[in-house]
């Protein structure tokens, strides 16, 4: 029972409410029982791992209501650049004959992904642009997107770099450059770039799947990809104080 107590205010109480039902409706979905291509290029193969086992998470760490409505913030600007792109004249497809997203399965379901569409037809981009293309986008806030600007993806943006090599890979879907679009969440703005296909980091990346799953289904813990657990990437991780307790 939830104790609505005088003291709280009304935005409390709301939002209480709020995270509760998108908490329920998480865990209505259950569990993904694969490894997403749109993790592969994150630092740590042991968080990696965590993820592949379904591992519980540190007590306290559990993702929270906000998080969930940033995540779902990020699913309506897709949606809105999705109808953005096609009002620009660009013929975008998000979903197969079938009704099902676009995407792949490897290693017998083990690796999937799933991308966010096909440009088929639209303007020409130049630069070597050139269609049938992959779509991804990202909603960022202001300093992330900035960051990206500045430095482009494959320096700012590791994982998402990582993400498109990938899904040009096993789509068949290298032959042109990718176009990533990323929204600023605070100023609206759009970055734009084109990504030629990186056969390379595609490459690595499936090794990297291979060796990620393979280890985890014989039991063993592949070493930390973050030696200081004081590292803003280990300190966010959910599974933290799990993986320094184990002595390697």
């Amino acid at each position: 029972m939830m104790d609505f107590n005088a003291s709280r205010s009304l935005s409390d109480q709301v939002t209480t409410l709020i995270d509760a039902g998108m908490q329920r409706a998480r865990a209505e979905q259950g569990k993904r029982g694969y490894l997403g291509a749109s993790r592969l290029g994150a630092a740590c193969e042991r968080a990696l791992q965590y993820e592949v086992a379904d591992a519980p998470v540190d007590p306290g760490r559990e993702t929270d209501g906000r998080m969930l409505r940033v995540f779902e913030r990020g699913h309506v600007i897709e949606d809105c650049m999705v109808g953005w792109l096609r009002a620009a004249g660009f013929d975008l497809r998000t979903r197969d004959d079938a009704g099902e997203q676009f995407g792949f399965s490897a290693l017998e379901g083990r690796l999937q992904g799933h991308v966010d569409g096909v440009l088929v037809a639209g303007p020409d981009l130049g630069f070597g642009s050139g269609y049938p293309a992959l779509w991804e986008n990202k909603c960022l806030g202001a300093k992330s997107w900035r960051e990206l600007e500045r430095h482009r993806l494959a320096v700012a943006k590791p994982v998402y770099a990582a993400q498109v090599a990938l899904y040009q890979a096993y789509l068949g879907l290298h032959a042109h450059p990718a176009l990533f679009t990323a929204v600023n969440a605070d100023t609206m703005e759009i970055h734009a770039e084109l990504v030629p296909f990186d056969a390379a980091l595609a490459q690595r990346m499936s090794d990297r799947a291979v060796k990620v799953i393979t280890a985890t289904e014989a039991g063993e813990l592949l070493p930390r990809g973050i030696v200081d657990p004081t590292h803003v990437e280990c300190r966010m991780c959910p599974w933290q104080d799990r993986c320094w307790r184990v002595s390697a």
